[in-house]
């Protein structure tokens, strides 16, 4: 009976490191297939385009009859200033955030909180529009007595709010991986609080706030329906906050619905989504380097 008992358990055990092989590996296979799919379906269009033009033209007219021109420069600019913005304005209030529900709050103020802040996280990002729409768009043009309230800034504080839950769940749990001796030596050697979290636990849970932080990123580059509404749609270089933009992942969801499979203009929208591909890997590059840096230091 007992070495019976041994062999189902060494059994067992191979079917489990078993399934967590193939979940491990079912992910990388699953990147890999979006990345061929959208790959082989925006490749063909890759010999007939200038690069240079397409990355650094303003002119994105894929609709013309007599010269279609597709320079996503506009909107490379119009993603990018949005989501720096939004992280300008999500960042503080983020990490902030999540250091008050680790190190301040009480119990119940903590549970409330945090289902609070899950509910946030909840709201679908079309509905996160229609609250640009009718709620922030008015009150940008009452506070700054702008022409227009669906713009730039509009669209960076609703990708501001999606990030902050991100933030918040992350940058708690890494806060909370600290061990409590280095909050005990911090104050036996007389740190206040805020001397403990500024000096000891922001330093120590560093690589896990700035995952936090990536993350927050990804869900700001990646945002489509709440900027597709809020942001103006507008294809030109921002000159202020208060300028419409339009962003590349707007710019896929507006024009794929409207295209015939196979056309120069249904390939070019592929090629866009591979350069999110490309933007979100340098991101998550530039992350794990950093990260690396700062475990040899």
């Amino acid at each position: 009976m007992a070495s019976q008992r041994s062999q189902l358990e060494v059994v067992s055990e191979k079917c489990i490191e078993l399934l967590i092989r193939v979940c491990g590996i079912s992910a990388i296979v699953f990147v890999f297939g979006i990345f061929f799919f959208v790959f082989r379906e925006g490749a063909p269009f890759l010999s007939k385009l200038s690069l240079s033009e397409f990355l650094f033209s303003i002119r994105w007219i894929p609709t013309s009859q007599v010269q279609a021109q597709y320079g996503v420069g506009a909107l490379i600019v119009g993603t990018l200033s949005v989501t720096v913005l939004a992280m300008i304005i999500a960042v503080p209030f983020g990490l902030g955030a999540a250091v008050f529900v680790s190190e301040f709050c009480e119990k119940k103020t903590k549970e409330t909180l945090k289902v609070v802040i899950e509910l946030l996280a909840a709201i679908p990002s079309v509905v996160w529009g229609f609250i640009g729409l009718g709620v922030m768009s008015p009150l940008i043009i009452n506070t700054f007595h702008t022409p227009v309230g669906i713009n730039m800034l509009n669209g960076a504080l609703l990708l501001a709010l999606m990030s902050v839950p991100i933030m918040v769940s992350i940058g708690e749990d890494a806060l909370k991986a600290v061990p409590d001796s280095y909050r005990e030596a911090a104050v036996a050697l007389g740190a206040t609080k805020w001397q403990m979290v500024y000096r000891v636990l922001l330093p120590a849970a560093k690589n896990g706030l700035l995952a936090a932080v990536l993350l927050g990123v990804g869900r700001a580059i990646g945002e489509t329906m709440a900027v597709l509404m809020a942001t103006g749609h507008s294809i030109r270089i921002p000159d202020s906050v208060f300028d419409p933009v339009r962003t590349l992942t707007a710019t896929i969801a507006a024009e794929l619905g409207e295209t015939s499979k196979g056309s120069d203009h249904y390939q070019v929208l592929f090629l866009i989504g591979i350069l999110l591909f490309t933007i979100t890997f340098i991101v998550n590059l530039a992350a794990d380097l950093i990260v690396k840096g700062i475990r040899k230091k």
